[in-house]
């Protein structure tokens, strides 16, 4: 029986990319839950937008409903963004891909 490398880090590819935009995901609506809590609205009704719209146009939908500037909101979603990566990377470890061993 020989191993088989090819599998091997096909099998791995599959894995980190299905990992890492598990990851991602959590990031983006994480990130508009701690959005929608800095402006006091609806998380949920703010979360759901994600699998409609990017995020720009999520933003601009904000700043064309509430007296929020498109600017502030940017600054809003950046620092919310980085906020959902630090407690994701404390829950769940760093995404970074794993090295094959």
């Amino acid at each position: 029986m020989m191993f088989d490398l090819r599998r091997a880090l096909l099998s791995k590819e599959e894995k980190e990319s299905s990992r890492l935009m598990d990851f991602e995901f959590r990031q983006r609506a994480r990130s508009f839950r701690l959005i929608a809590e800095a402006l006091g609205l609806p998380a949920d009704e703010l979360v759901r937008r994600i699998a409609l719209s990017d995020d720009a146009a999520i933003l601009d939908r904000l700043a064309a409903e509430h007296p929020v500037a498109r600017a502030e909101l940017g600054e809003i979603h950046a620092r919310c963004r980085a906020e959902a990566y630090r407690q994701l990377v404390a829950e769940r470890g760093d995404p970074a891909p794993h090295r094959l061993g």
